[in-house]
């Protein structure tokens, strides 16, 4: 597949790295020769240096024959220029990345169909969605469901009073006997590591466990957590996330928004119906204090300063709010984030680089998640026939061992499958590896 990504900022450097385990030819433009040579050290890419939207360089070829073109720029304009001069090149499928949310939460990209430009993607609209999501599985650091729910992949972290603690996974198989769910992976100490029956799981560990529906509350004990029902929402910093998550969360819970600027703050309130305004600094601890802070049962900190936010959700959590959620821009800070403290970390641009990579997978892939502050994903594959696949139990397939075949739906049956399990034609296998494995995997789906 060739595929060429224009711009080489925070998204389309990411999703080089993503690609560069893929056998692919992908070509990377940007007229910062900076950047593209801090990406093609780390990536195994072609880079061009030059404006992507100039008809000089875009009249190449290298267009004509691209599978898949992706303009990521900071520039929603510059972005879809591109991909409407690539499509009337020949560019086979054009991606561009968005500024204005409302186009794809109003459902108007027939239109842009139409120009040449396949799909959009809006990574402020991806990541208010995000959040919304985490805020109402509030005991989870991910969850991505399956078929509706009849499978959920889930990351919880492990309390003081877990039962599972010190213990390996041999040892509480006895805690499952309907075999309705299996832990696949845990994060500790900035390392995400898959685990196998001699895997010991400790305090603080977040575990990634993937459970029938009818379990979920079982797990949730078992880790020592309880089902967070939250109320009171605490917003700070008057960003575009923070004004749409207001938004969609006002409906069903009572929400206060902090800006420091006046003149924002009148805009959103103007915007907002229930929504709780105010005009102070969210660095100023004593003013939050006086405003609730304590009483919110969740804390989203969605300014532009990530430093910000992280320090802002470690008050929180001080302050016993039962779900923080910090907006982290710089990539140094997603690991450490979480180990210090921080429920979940929302990174918009590999929110957004995430969803495109989808579009490069094989093997008849119906859906690609990350999880977040790993190396790891989630992929569902839909079994065809046969392939390498089908033609032992999984525990005789000799599969990659950074990888764990996690679920199935069959027939709209949920399954765990466990060692002496076989795969079907058409069967929607959900598939849990850490990146550096997902290439091999592919070939046994293909």
């Amino acid at each position: 597949m060739k595929i060429i990504i224009a711009g080489a900022g925070d998204v389309g450097s990411h999703l080089a790295k993503l690609l560069s385990s893929e056998s692919h030819d992908i070509y990377l433009i940007d007229e910062n020769e900076e950047r593209l040579s801090a990406v093609s050290s780390q990536t195994d890419v072609f880079t061009i240096t030059g404006d992507a939207k100039s008809v000089e360089l875009m009249d190449r070829k290298l267009i004509s024959s691209s599978d898949l073109l992706i303009a990521v720029t900071s520039s929603e304009e510059t972005n879809m220029l591109i991909c409407i001069l690539g499509k009337r090149l020949g560019a086979k499928h054009t991606i561009a990345r968005i500024n204005d949310e409302n186009i794809v939460k109003e459902n108007k990209e027939h239109f842009y169909i139409d120009l040449g430009i396949d799909t959009l993607i809006s990574p402020t609209h991806l990541a208010t969605l995000e959040i919304d999501r985490l805020i109402n599985q509030a005991a989870f650091t991910d969850d991505i469901e399956f078929e509706n729910g009849k499978l959920t992949v889930f990351g919880i972290s492990l309390s003081k009073n877990s039962v599972l603690n010190d213990k390996s996974v041999r040892e509480s198989a006895e805690l499952n006997p309907n075999l309705s769910f299996k832990p696949l992976a845990l994060h500790r100490d900035d390392f995400t590591l898959m685990v196998d029956g001699d895997t010991v799981l400790k305090e603080n560990d977040i575990v990634y466990f993937i459970s029938q529906k009818e379990s979920i509350e079982v797990i949730i004990k078992l880790c020592g957590k309880t089902n967070i029902q939250i109320n009171d929402v605490m917003i700070i910093g008057g960003s575009k996330i923070g004004l749409n998550i207001a938004s969609l969360l006002e409906k069903n819970h009572r929400v206060t928004l902090i800006e420091k600027d006046k003149f924002k703050c009148e805009q959103i309130a103007s915007l907002l119906k229930k929504t709780l305004v105010i005009n102070i600094n969210g660095h100023d601890v004593k003013t939050l204090e006086e405003e609730g802070l304590a009483e919110m049962d969740a804390l989203i900190s969605v300014t532009a300063n990530s430093e910000m936010n992280v320090m802002t959700s470690l008050v929180g959590k001080n302050h016993g709010i039962k779900k923080t959620i910090a907006r982290i821009e710089n990539f140094d800070y997603i690991n450490l984030s979480q180990s210090i403290g921080v429920d979940t970390i929302i990174n918009k641009k590999i929110i957004a680089a995430d969803k495109i990579f989808k579009f490069v997978r094989k093997g008849n892939v119906s859906s690609v998640a990350n999880l977040h502050g790993t190396n790891a994903e989630i992929i569902e594959f839909v079994v065809k026939a046969n392939t390498k696949i089908t033609k032992k139990s999984i525990n005789k397939l000799n599969f990659p061992p950074n990888s764990n075949i996690a679920g199935v739906i069959r027939d709209g049956v949920p399954i765990i499958p466990f060692g002496d399990f076989q795969l079907m034609e058409n069967d929607k296998t959900i598939v849990f590896s850490l990146t550096e494995s997902i290439k091999e995997i592919e070939k046994f789906f293909q």
